[in-house]
């Protein structure tokens, strides 16, 4: 019987529920699952990470059957705050600036460029540094965490050497400039990029290949009735 299968049997004698309960934890259509720990079908990528994002499972183990079966879970420190609609001032010049500038999985241009044509406006508040740049995302690939239409507060890391695992970064390649979580890879050149929304694959780049990454301090969303 293949290798996975058996651990994902594990697992659920582990848990002490059945197999049918396993399959709703993570969501998944409870004959195909029987069927691919069964062997009738091949276990999918798609089966594995919701296994390894919904349950906490370390890649490692499930896939090699390597090192410890759950992994610590990585936390973020980025802070949601929510605002008023009206909380961007465009004639301000106090506070945050915002920037008519997206992020997100998409192919676009590679860097960001804060120039001041693209300021739209300010958000002077507490809880944002008045020094970070405000970007708008587009997508769902962070969703819930950061939906599309939420803002960011980022800051710029210079260093490449001091990220912080499981943080929400900017991350920014020579294609493509994406919001993900960054977590530490087996390799200590690559690191993963991984999306809160379970429906994307993790995704590992070398570092090497990051040409700027900020840390997202503040996720922003706003509210008509405040």
């Amino acid at each position: 019987m293949n290798e996975i299968a058996l651990r994902i049997k594990e697992l659920i004698k582990d848990m002490g529920i059945s197999q049918n309960e396993f399959a709703s934890r993570i969501n998944t259509d409870c004959s195909n699952f029987s069927k691919q720990i069964n062997g009738k079908l091949a276990i999918s990528r798609v089966l594995t990470n919701k296994i390894i994002v919904d349950l906490g499972v370390s890649k490692e183990w499930l896939i090699d059957g390597k090192g410890e079966k759950f992994k610590a879970p990585a936390t973020s420190n980025s802070k949601t705050i929510t605002l008023p609609n009206n909380a961007i001032r465009a004639t301000s010049t106090e506070g945050a600036k915002v920037y008519d500038i997206d992020v997100t999985a998409g192919p676009n241009e590679r860097s960001l460029i804060f120039s001041s044509e693209q300021i739209i406006g300010s958000i002077n508040v507490p809880f944002i540094n008045p020094e970070n740049h405000i970007v708008r995302v587009s997508g769902d690939s962070m969703s819930p965490v950061i939906n599309n239409g939420d803002m960011l507060a980022i800051r710029e890391i210079k260093n490449l050497n001091m990220i912080f695992w499981g943080q929400i970064y900017v991350v920014i390649l020579d294609d493509y400039r994406m919001v993900k979580y960054v977590r530490k890879h087996d390799n200590p050149d690559f690191v993963i990029l991984k999306s809160a929304n379970r429906d994307y694959d993790d995704i590992e780049i070398a570092r090497n290949e990051i040409r700027s990454l900020f840390v997202v301090e503040n996720i922003i969303r706003f509210d008509s009735r405040l």
